[in-house]
């Protein structure tokens, strides 16, 4: 009676053990990595898993494509900026040669529990300029601005300013090595359209940058801290002429 339990208990342990590995198979990445500067090549982006923070944690990156990959972090709350994984989409197209640059893309983030943004990335004039269209942000997290008020919050050059087909408060500063332009969106979304053309020719307008060549668009998530959270970027695509 026992010998035959134990046959009985051996087949199903069989077919649950096939049934995970088919789970796993049928689930799995096309690409992943723990390694922190790791990268992957796709339909002419580049997903980077990017972890360069002083004291990050560990963080795992898989993709299926540029448009459709994501990572688990665990990043502690010690303060400063740990990763920024992120898909690369290279332009290196002069401002003024540019008829439009637009993305979109569409995420699920944690919102609660860890300090982040979902954050376009733009680099112009040979890395001179970093662009950044912050499209939701959670925790403790703030952009580089040139001034802080009393109680140490960054102060806009500009609020409330419409364009790009969204609604920024507008700030203007430098982390050392190049000028930083943050556009903070003044409400949360995990999805949208963006017309980056319409925010770099603003830029220019305030004569904050001359007509340069446009290098890349970056999209991703610039963690600050997260207790083993998944980050995943369901969609994305930049389209430029």
């Amino acid at each position: 009676m026992i010998m035959g339990m134990t046959r009985k208990f051996s087949t199903i342990l069989i077919v649950c053990l096939c049934s995970l590995t088919l789970a796993a198979t049928v689930f799995a990445a096309t690409w992943s990595s723990t390694a922190n500067f790791a990268s992957w090549s796709n339909g002419g982006y580049t997903v980077y898993n990017d972890v360069w923070g002083s004291g990050a944690g560990l963080q795992s990156i898989w993709a299926n494509s540029y448009s459709n990959w994501g990572v688990t972090s665990n990043q502690p709350n010690t303060g400063g900026v740990k990763s920024y994984p992120n898909s690369t989409k290279v332009i290196n197209t002069q401002l003024s040669s540019l008829k439009s640059l637009t993305s979109s893309f569409n995420v699920t983030v944690p919102t609660s529990g860890s300090s982040f943004e979902s954050t376009y990335d733009i680099w112009t004039g040979n890395n001179a300029h970093e662009i950044m269209l912050w499209m939701n942000k959670y925790g403790s997290v703030g952009p580089i601005a040139s001034s802080w008020d009393s109680s140490g919050k960054p102060v806009a050059e500009y609020t409330n300013v419409s364009v790009g087909g969204h609604t920024w408060n507008v700030y203007k500063g430098s982390n050392g090595s190049n000028a930083v332009f943050s556009f903070v969106r003044t409400s949360n979304t995990n999805s949208g359209t963006v017309d980056i053309l319409a925010v770099l020719n603003w830029i220019k307008s305030k004569g904050w940058m001359s007509n340069e060549i446009v290098n890349s668009v970056q999209f991703g998530f610039e963690i600050t801290s997260s207790p083993n959270a998944s980050f995943t970027c369901n969609s994305y695509s930049v389209t430029s002429s």
